[in-house]
Order: C-alpha cells, then sequence, then structure tokens
C-alpha cells in the first residue's frame, strides 16, 4: 500500500500540500518572513533564470525584490527595486524534480 507522506504546511502557505508560500520576504521585519520556511531553503526563479539575491518574492503578483547595489537607507537596511516578471519557487530540500509554484 502506498502512504502520502507529504506534509501538510496549512492553507496558507503556498497553494499546495508543499510548495512554497505565494509571498516570503528575508527580512526579519517584513511580516511575510517566516524563518522555518526559509530553513529549508527556497528556489526562485526569476524570468527563466533561477536568482540568489531575492529579498522577497510575490508569485501572484509577479515581483520580486532584489538589493540595488551596496546602498542603504538610513536604517542601515539595503535598498532594494521591484522588478516585474514571471516567479516561480521551490523548496530545495525535495530533492532532483520539486514541483515548481508558477504565476
Amino acid at each position: 500500500m502506498s502512504e502520502d507522506t507529504t506534509p501538510d504546511i496549512g492553507p496558507d502557505h503556498g497553494s499546495g500540500p508543499d510548495l512554497p508560500p505565494d509571498r516570503i520576504a528575508i527580512s526579519p521585519k517584513s511580516p511575510h518572513f517566516d524563518m522555518e520556511l526559509l530553513s529549508r531553503g527556497i528556489g526562485i526563479r526569476f524570468k527563466g533564470v533561477v536568482r540568489t539575491n531575492i529579498e522577497e518574492y510575490c508569485i501572484s503578483e509577479g515581483w520580486v525584490r532584489v538589493q540595488a547595489g551596496k546602498s542603504m537607507d538610513r536604517h542601515g537596511q539595503p535598498l532594494t527595486i521591484k522588478l516585474s516578471g514571471p516567479v516561480e519557487a521551490w523548496f530545495e530540500d525535495l530533492g532532483e524534480n520539486p514541483p515548481v509554484a508558477k504565476a
């Protein structure tokens, strides 16, 4: 017999049983920060290119935030710019062919 061992992470975390949330940020000051999910490792593909410098993303709205050079704001936080385009996300701890959340 086959059992489904995919963890259910709740209705507010992504659109499937083991997909990343629609929106997440790496800044602890953001309301979209979730250390537990970030510790699993989230892969991001933006406009067909795998990116590792994403500060925040939203799949449903189709945008990412990336750091704008080495510029900092008056509070010492990096300045970010918002880029629009298709965003895909997946958990990196699933193996070779993870399910992908697409915009």
